[in-house]
């Protein structure tokens, strides 16, 4: 897929999921293959031009990251303008203006799907952003509409195209919706139709390879955006990848190569951030990881009090030791229904 001037190996997006996309997280997708551009974390423009603390961590990258977008939010032009030039000085590949997030403390800032409701001064924005962003593509990513009596993705989305901006990712919900209720594909059909030649990409409920393919067929969009799918399973990019090629999906990596992921995650998040981070980090995320590696109860209970890297590697090796001895037949280690209900799973906001 070509998004202006960058060819991607592949039209799979890895989403910028608040609070879990960092560089940590992106490079084990990546490793697992399948992805064609990851996306940061939502960048404050004030944070980047202050280069505050947690805003460096947001946006940091390294050369394994590559091609990344970075996206930011807001309604003051003047500082996204000045945060663009930041980022394209910093490792961005693309520039994304995000305009489809729902989440309140972001909206109630003006920024995000909040930009959905008054096109005119969004399209003013847009306009300035577009001056400035030169070298690089600029997209945007958007929902339906703030609710069903505006629904201005189409129309919003033409007009993007005309100011320049390389491609469109349309997330198939109104703001209203948040996350409930099924993903609207006719709705991101009328955007794929509403521009002549940028590529739209598809976004929302892809869990499968399957439903991938699916959303292709039903809309026409040149690629897909996965977000929560790939946080319990980052090789959805290359399952996806290979069944839109050959129709075949691939097995699902063993219990080993799962544990690898997660070794590669912790020690990720110890190089970019610390040892503390890590570890806290790691209390939360057992539970995605988890739902694919059944049975995994002494995983669970052994990570949720890890202290320390010893206390992270040793649970792991009294996991993989459990299972060598119980030579369990569910070589893959899917959950039972049991097992994903006692999870617990979190429902981060792409």
């Amino acid at each position: 897929m070509q998004i202006g001037n960058l060819k991607l190996r592949t039209n799979l997006l890895l989403a910028p999921i608040a609070g879990y996309c960092d560089v940590s997280f992106r490079l084990v997708a990546r490793s697992c293959g399948g992805v064609g551009l990851a996306c940061t974390d939502l960048l404050c423009p004030e944070g980047v031009l202050r280069e505050n603390k947690r805003s460096m961590e947001l946006a940091a990258t390294c050369p394994a990251d590559q091609p990344l977008a970075m996206q930011l939010y807001g309604s003051d032009p003047e500082k996204l303008c000045d945060a663009a030039r930041w980022a394209q000085d910093h490792g961005a590949s693309i520039i994304d203006i995000n305009m489809g997030c729902p989440v309140d403390k972001i909206t109630k800032r003006d920024g995000g799907s909040a930009l959905l409701c008054n096109l005119y001064s969004t399209l003013a924005i847009a306009e300035k952003v577009s001056r400035v962003v030169r070298a690089i593509p600029l997209t945007a990513k958007m929902r339906l509409g703030w609710d069903d009596q505006r629904l201005v993705a189409p129309f919003l989305a033409n007009r993007l195209e005309q100011l320049g901006f390389a491609a469109v990712t349309i997330h198939g919900r109104t703001t209203e919706m948040k996350f409930q209720g099924a993903v609207r594909l006719d709705g991101i059909a009328e955007v794929v139709a509403a521009v002549e030649r940028i590529p739209v990409i598809g976004n929302g409920d892809i869990q499968t390879p399957q439903d991938a393919a699916e959303m292709i067929r039903r809309t026409g969009c040149a690629g897909v955006m996965i977000g929560r799918a790939a946080l319990s399973k980052p090789w959805i990019f290359r399952d996806i990848h290979t069944y839109l090629a050959s129709g075949v999906i691939p097995p699902e990596p063993d219990i080993e190569a799962k544990c690898r992921l997660m070794r590669d995650h912790f020690y990720n998040l110890i190089r970019f951030r610390n040892q503390r981070v890590a570890v806290c980090e790691f209390r939360k995320r057992i539970s995605w990881y988890a739902k694919h590696m059944n049975p995994c109860r002494i995983l669970r209970d052994s990570m949720r009090v890890i202290e320390s890297p010893a206390d992270f590697d040793a649970a792991i090796d009294r996991f993989l030791r459990s299972r060598r001895a119980a030579g369990s037949g569910n070589a893959a280690g899917k959950c039972t229904d049991q097992e994903e209900a006692d999870i617990g799973l979190m429902s981060p906001a792409a």
